[in-house]
């Protein structure tokens, strides 16, 4: 066998991978739920659950996702998932963060809002996958978040 086509034979499949995760779209995130676990007026210790969904055509193998949030327009919190996990192709899961937060500012400004029981929030951040040639990608999400 030549070495040319050889090369072309082995290069081929890692090719369409490349291509395949160049092309991804940005997951989706939501904040599904806020569970305060304690705290006192300068730190409070959240559990956020979110709920990612992949609009791509191939699962993502997930090692983290980084992020940062705003409630109200207005820093909240930010940390990064402990743990991976798998988003299923054109599907979605959830998982949990604890979040520390120094809310007495967001608060402050929440309660200055028009509308304070239902605040706009801004996930920003990335997804890091554990598999594949990109290794992150990046997503931009923004809601509503109804208090209880």
């Amino acid at each position: 066998m030549k070495p040319v086509p050889t090369l072309v034979a082995l290069a081929l499949p890692a090719l369409l991978v490349a291509c395949t995760y160049a092309h991804l779209q940005q997951p989706q995130l939501a904040v599904v739920d806020v569970e305060f676990v304690k705290g006192d007026l300068f730190r409070q210790e959240l559990r956020v659950r979110m709920r990612v969904t992949n609009p791509n055509d191939i699962e993502l193998p997930v090692r983290g996702v980084t992020y940062q949030v705003e409630l109200a327009g207005q820093a909240f919190a930010h940390g990064e998932s402990s743990g991976g996990f798998l988003i299923p192709a054109n599907g979605e899961t959830e998982f949990d963060v604890n979040v520390s937060a120094n809310a007495a500012g967001a608060l402050v400004h929440l309660l200055g809002s028009d509308d304070p029981e239902n605040p706009e929030y801004r996930v920003v951040g990335k997804v890091r996958l554990s598999a594949g040639m990109l290794r992150s990608i990046p997503f931009d999400h923004s809601g509503t978040l109804r208090l209880r």
